[in-house]
């Protein structure tokens, strides 16, 4: 198992693979040591875009099924390779890899290269899980790095003579306790103490924390970002300490925008295999978890759907790990990448539902 940036054996595997299946791949892409691409063209036409990630989790391994991840857009990519060989469509086919997911870090790279603007019209990938979401709601995330400077002192024999940074991070806690009362159910504030200070008999002189905020849209995230920032301001104010914060350099990874023409289309294959789908309102109100395809999301028309492996497990578990692993789950992949592939395919044939998928793609952009 390899974390972000460091996925070379995953790397070496897959583009070798590519490269014995007949595309024209490119190692190291966009400056990044374990990203790839691998394209395939026949004639002129659209340009149909496929995501692979496999990054693992520390700890936990494949604990959020990013092997499956891997294959299923190596899958996808050769089933609609196929289909551009046989003469029945021309276009283009390109398998991104992208790195660093758990990072919230590889796509967003690849779009400020413009990866994917200036190269495809659409972009398909898929994610496992325990249940099939063809609307799976990924949400807006974005962290920061607080840290607080005070005085240090004796805490037992002179503790007026500090200014205790450890009392601001609570402070910060409280804070941020109350303001949850005034969020929306949807948003999501929290975090971890990094430094608390070095011993109990003195004074913290500097404390630090690191938090996440979620909220359900990007056009929600400054707003939730300032209150944040509020409940740092006001924790300096009330103890006497400076106060710096952080926000993370690349930016926002952004919520996912479904394009619903291809999630539907996705669904309709699935369905053909006896696999059903709960409600668009269930399946929205469910939603929780962020990835950096939401970027990709804001630039071209993507589908980012969850399909089921069997298990009843969450994501980011010892036992969604096990689940991952097994042939249950490795022929769950093959299903749904063959539909994903028919989504795509659908896209290099079909003038008239490739401008559906567009138009509902600028109205998707242009309601958030």
């Amino acid at each position: 198992m390899e974390t972000g940036m460091k996925e070379v054996h995953a790397h070496n595997i897959l583009t070798g693979f590519l490269e014995k299946q007949g595309f024209k791949v490119t190692r190291h892409a966009y400056g990044m040591d374990t990203a790839f691409t691998a394209e395939y063209s026949r004639g002129s036409g659209r340009r149909i875009g496929i995501c692979s990630e496999y990054d693992g989790l520390p700890g936990l391994g494949q604990g959020c099924g990013h092997n499956l991840i891997a294959i299923s857009g190596l899958a996808s990519a050769v089933g609609i390779k196929a289909v551009l060989e046989s003469g029945k469509a021309s276009g283009k086919v390109i398998l991104f890899g992208t790195p660093a997911e758990e990072l919230s870090i590889g796509k967003i790279i690849l779009v400020q290269k413009r990866a994917f603007q200036d190269n495809v019209d659409v972009c398909l990938m898929l994610h496992p899980a325990a249940n099939n979401h063809q609307y799976a709601k990924m949400i807006a995330i974005h962290d920061v790095r607080v840290e607080f400077f005070g005085k240090p002192s004796h805490a037992a024999a002179a503790p007026w003579e500090g200014v205790n940074a450890l009392d601001a991070i609570v402070q910060v806690w409280n804070n941020v306790s109350m303001l949850r009362q005034q969020l929306l159910p949807t948003d999501r504030i929290h975090g971890i103490i990094t430094d608390g200070g070095q011993a109990p008999n003195i004074i913290p002189e500097h404390t630090s924390a690191f938090f996440f905020v979620r909220t359900m849209k990007l056009s929600q995230t400054k707003g939730l970002m300032k209150k944040l920032e509020n409940c740092f301001e006001a924790a300096a104010l009330a103890t006497g300490c400076q106060v710096k914060y952080t926000w993370r350099e690349i930016g926002v990874t952004k919520d996912v925008i479904q394009n619903s023409v291809m999630a539907d289309t996705y669904a309709h294959h699935m369905e053909q295999y006896g696999i059903r789908f709960p409600s668009k309102e269930e399946q929205i109100s469910k939603g929780g978890a962020s990835t950096d395809m939401g970027n990709v999301s804001y630039e071209v028309p993507v589908i980012h759907p969850m399909y089921g492996i069997h298990t009843t497990a969450s994501n980011h578990t010892i036992e969604f790990t096990a689940a991952a692993k097994t042939p249950q789950a490795h022929k769950d992949t093959i299903t749904a990448s063959k539909c994903l592939a028919a989504t795509g395919i659908e896209v290099l044939l079909n003038e008239e539902y490739f401008n559906r998928v567009v138009k509902a793609f600028e109205k998707d952009l242009s309601e958030n």
